[in-house]
């Protein structure tokens, strides 16, 4: 039989304009796509009369399972992602599968197709914050034990990191956002700029700015499709935008 494909591909954040063409024509491809039911659904007409594995949120390991599955029978699997498929996305939990079954790096061939991530395109929609050191700190903890969250996010907080917060806030975790909150405000000022971006380069997209003191008003416009991006000490805003300069060396102008 001959050596299957199996490619992750990152969707890009929504726009069908912020999709790489590498992604356009893997999908055109493949005999085989999977994914999220909501990814799935924004790329209908590229993979029609393809096979679709549609899955809901918190089967990743299955989605991996079905699609490592395929490939080493011999398929051409495409399993997608929104944003990149490296950052948070459905690339580890293939890895992890394909590790666990004694891959040996050639068959299934496996790529990683690279995508505009929501950190990438929420710092676009909003100016330039993340021009000095950042991270991006997940608040989901399904996967990672809440306490461990806690610990990254004083880290990062003290090394006066520009962060980015993904899985912000769902009806299940009411309470993780403000907590983040409280503690990155143990060691930066209240007036920190922050900027909420909902669903962006999509039909309903949000894009407002605040500040830390002020963001506890705003936990009712924060969800799992809000990317949160927190200013560090040197970031400023002018002409609603939000801007972190190169280094710390250049001053605020106001």
């Amino acid at each position: 039989m001959s050596t299957g494909q199996l490619f992750l591909v990152g969707l890009g954040p929504g726009s069908r304009d912020l999709m790489s063409p590498m992604a356009v024509d893997v999908l055109e491809r493949c005999e085989v796509v999977i994914g999220y039911s909501g990814y799935i659904d924004q790329i209908k007409d590229i993979t029609e009369g393809k096979e679709i594995i549609s899955m809901d949120l918190g089967e990743e390991m299955l989605r991996a399972a079905k699609a490592v599955e395929l490939a080493s029978a011999g398929k051409f699997v495409a399993v997608v992602s929104s944003g990149d498929a490296g950052i948070y996305g459905m690339a580890a939990p293939v890895f992890q599968q394909l590790a666990s079954s004694d891959w040996d790096g050639q068959d299934p061939v496996v790529e990683v197709v690279p995508g505009v991530s929501a950190l990438q395109s929420s710092a676009s929609l909003l100016g330039s914050p993340l021009m000095q050191d950042f991270c991006a700190i997940s608040l989901s903890d399904l996967m990672t034990p809440w306490e461990i969250i806690r610990k990254r996010l004083a880290a990062a907080s003290q090394g006066d990191f520009v962060v980015v917060l993904y899985n912000p806030r769902s009806r299940k975790r009411q309470r993780h956002v403000e907590e983040a909150r409280e503690i990155l405000l143990t060691s930066r000022a209240e007036h920190t700029p922050v900027g909420l971006v909902r669903n962006a380069y999509r039909g309903d997209q949000k894009v407002s700015l605040t500040t830390l003191g002020e963001l506890k008003d705003r936990f009712q416009d924060v969800d799992m499709f809000t990317t949160v991006v927190i200013g560090n000490s040197t970031t400023y805003v002018a002409g609603n935008k939000m801007i972190t300069p190169r280094g710390y060396r250049d001053a605020n102008p106001a």
